[in-house]
């Protein structure tokens, strides 16, 4: 649940208008190439959680198998990257429920999801378990309204001369950051039952439930708006219901928006916090943010943070202008995770020499092939982490 409610949030409601900008219609191509890159990552990720089933990811995977820099470089690159992302997420709420107060909202959500994630994983699964049923049906209804409308028919879903390899590659890049969301999974190695057995489980159904959804939606998006109807949209599921005549359905589309940006938000301080734990266990964040609450079982203090620095930012900067850089954040983090795997033994649980190699591979291509802007920013965002990894150990080898 906590897997689907990162993947099948606010990005169903967002991405595939940039995406359809950028393949045209090649966008089912870019979605499935962009599955596939998941797919491989999160096999990989599934075989590394069976092996080190405790908090931080690929942060703890990256530090095992390839060292501790690209142990660093993973975790920096993903709490820096979805910190903003909680951020985005929570003004996406707030520019749904009440617009002219957008920001206000979106630090009450924020402040509300932490306290949730402070009462322990079980509490934010049930939590995410009602916000993944309601955006399943609204989701549903669309699909069903817009499908079964007289509106089939104005789009297509073959590809034409305006589909580039370039462009679906950058719309696979843009996409790839809505299946993401199994690496929140990966990062609770220590607060699930049987982790070897249940996270490989978990991070499969996931995968392959987001990826029907977003098939689904892409294909009633294409039919109903076609591809430039789609690529000109900046809410696109209100654009085709509209189209499509069924104007009951919006106040739904609207409200099923702002459940799945709060799934998000959810799911995504909860994935940020545990990385964060795992930093702090080993000093390359602040030690106080390692305390464990003893009651809860949780990463309070790392909650805490990360809810403080995400309402900072909801209040003061529009991180949705910039938040391409977390797609590069999250790319550059499963190339590790795939690099990391690469290394394991039979005997470890390697997958299919295959999977890591196409993983790592499509990772790094997708990631140089996003908007310029956005590789930048994500470059810009390592060079410091490196930086400050670099400080620490220096401070480290001089005892201080």
């Amino acid at each position: 649940m906590i897997g689907v409610g990162s993947m099948v949030g606010a990005g169903i409601f967002v991405a595939l208008a940039p995406a359809a900008r950028a393949a045209g219609s090649g966008l089912l191509v870019g979605l499935a190439i962009a599955a596939v890159v998941a797919l491989c990552n999160a096999t990989s990720s599934a075989r590394l959680a069976a092996r080190y089933p405790t908090s931080g990811g690929t942060y703890v995977y990256g530090r095992e198998r390839l060292g501790e820099f690209w142990g660093f470089l993973a975790g920096w690159g993903f709490v820096v990257g979805k910190t903003a992302s909680c951020a985005a997420m929570a003004l996406t709420v707030g520019a749904y429920v009440w617009p002219d107060h957008a920001r206000v909202v979106g630090a009450a959500s924020v402040v509300a999801l932490t306290a949730v994630n402070y009462r322990g994983i079980g509490k934010s699964a049930k939590a995410t378990r009602v916000i993944v049923a309601l955006v399943a049906a609204v989701l549903t209804a669309f699909v069903v309204a817009t499908l079964g409308s007289g509106a089939v028919g104005s789009g297509s879903v073959l590809i034409g001369s305006d589909a580039t390899v370039g462009g679906v590659l950058q719309a696979a890049g843009l996409l790839f950051f809505a299946f993401a969301g199994y690496a929140r999974i990966a990062t609770l190695g220590e607060e699930v039952v049987d982790p070897q057995r249940t996270i490989p489980r978990a991070i499969g159904i996931a995968l392959a439930v987001a990826l029907g959804v977003y098939a689904a939606v892409a294909v009633a998006l294409l039919l109903v708006l076609g591809a430039d109807g789609l690529a000109s949209s900046s809410a696109p599921l209100l654009d085709a219901v509209r189209e499509a005549g069924t104007d009951w359905l919006v106040p739904v589309v609207v409200t099923g928006a702002a459940v799945a940006a709060l799934g998000s938000l959810l799911s995504l301080i909860l994935g940020v916090s545990r990385t964060s734990l795992a930093m702090a266990r080993d000093h390359r964040l602040p030690h106080v943010l390692a305390e464990v609450h003893p009651r809860f079982g949780v990463p309070y203090r790392a909650e805490i943070a990360v809810g403080v620095t995400a309402v900072i930012l909801v209040l003061t900067v529009d991180v949705r202008e910039v938040i391409g850089f977390s797609s590069f954040g999250v790319l550059v983090y499963y190339a590790i995770a795939n690099a990391s795997a690469w290394t394991l033994t039979r005997a470890e649980g390697r997958p299919p020499l295959i999977v890591p190699v196409v993983g790592l591979a499509g990772c790094l291509v997708l990631a140089v092939t996003l908007p310029l802007s956005s590789a930048l920013a994500g470059a810009g965002v390592l060079a410091v982490g490196v930086l400050v990894h670099g400080v620490q150990t220096r401070l480290r080898r001089s005892g201080r």
